[in-house]
């Protein structure tokens, strides 16, 4: 995340913060809590001196790899590797940058991809899209105040990120493999947590706001309570700390990863492929609760014994909207519910959004 910062701060965070605490404010603190909080008095020298311990993963900005420094650089109460700084900016930019890139990708996918004969479904709920909406969007900063530790520590110098390709360290091969690897590791990670969050006691308390949605549009994606979304996403970031992964990977493989996340509830099942996880795949999760964990493949389903292979109607236009096929899915969910959640269903069935077409 230090490129993103470097960003933010060369193109506006700077003036902002020489605006709002403006370094001639450090005059008022004594000596002691100036030196305690790395206080800046405007001294490019103190900035300097501090970035020498940065080297290829460490402190962000003090050996600038995109952008020079600016008369703002400095001007401010809290310099930039100010601890406090990096909290507050990493909170702003990753809360909006998810609520910009939830709706954008989430939308594209509703607007293009996603089949609204759905609204006819017997067990789809009443507003159910505002109520999806509502939830990731008050989920999301509470994800990205449990995330930002993460990132700091990124900023310290204490993960195996890097940047410079050479052949003695990190290779061409090496970094094109690492995309193999990250998607490998995440995937048996994520396998286990949402395995883990099934469990009876652990469903009830996180897991359950998320499965509220027995069947999907693309703004289910990001509609977790904001534990569970951080729990689901701890494999992202443990993998940096442990493996090495190019910073520029990092960050697409961050954006990927939404983009994968609206796309399985996006209910546009494209192939039923043996080995990816895809839409079909996490319908049924949907639908029948104890069944197709993963990610991105269907390995650790098949190892672990819960793989449930998609019904064939899913996959014929017309049969997968038919009212027939969706008694029938009804009839097996609902044996499945009772006992993930017992009798009692607090949910309100029904739609109030425009119909694009009638199920046969």
């Amino acid at each position: 995340m230090d490129l993103v910062l470097e960003f933010f701060d060369s193109y506006g965070l700077d003036y902002v913060y020489s605006r709002t605490l403006p370094a001639s404010l450090a005059s008022g603190f004594p000596t002691g809590l100036q030196q305690a909080l790395s206080l800046n008095q405007g001294n490019l020298t103190g900035v300097a001196s501090a970035a020498t311990v940065s080297g290829s993963s460490g402190m962000y900005g003090y050996s600038p790899y995109l952008f020079k420094m600016s008369q703002y650089t400095s001007a401010s109460l809290l310099p930039r590797y100010n601890v406090f700084r990096q909290f507050l900016s990493l909170f702003c930019i990753t809360t909006v940058f998810g609520w910009l890139l939830y709706f954008a990708v989430a939308s594209f996918s509703y607007v293009f991809i996603f089949d609204k004969a759905i609204f006819n479904h017997p067990r789809y709920l009443k507003n159910q899209m505002s109520l999806e909406i509502k939830q990731a969007v008050s989920a999301i900063p509470f994800m990205v105040l449990l995330t930002v530790p993460w990132f700091l520590l990124e900023l310290q110098g204490m993960s195996k990120l890097y940047m410079t390709i050479d052949y003695e360290n990190h290779g061409v091969r090496q970094f094109f493999l690492e995309y193999v690897y990250f998607l490998m590791f995440t995937d048996c990670g994520i396998y286990l947590l949402h395995r883990w969050l099934h469990w009876p006691s652990v469903y009830k308390m996180l897991h359950k706001p998320h499965h509220k949605w027995l069947v999907t549009t693309p703004y289910a994606s990001h509609a977790f309570h904001p534990v569970d979304g951080y729990i689901q996403s701890l494999p992202y970031h443990v993998y940096p700390m442990l493996f090495p992964l190019h910073k520029v990977s990092y960050l697409i493989l961050f954006t990927f990863v939404n983009f994968w996340t609206v796309m399985i509830h996006d209910g546009e099942y494209l192939a039923n492929d043996p080995v990816v996880n895809g839409a079909a795949c996490h319908t049924v999760h949907h639908l029948y609760f104890n069944y197709n964990y993963g990610q991105f493949t269907t390995l650790w389903d098949r190892l672990g014994g819960s793989y449930r292979e998609p019904d064939r109607e899913l996959f014929n236009k017309s049969l997968k909207k038919s009212s027939k096929t969706w008694d029938e899915q009804i009839k097996k969910m609902e044996v499945i519910k009772q006992k993930v959640e017992g009798d009692k269903d607090d949910r309100v069935y029904g739609t109030e959004e425009k119909l694009l077409k009638k199920t046969n």
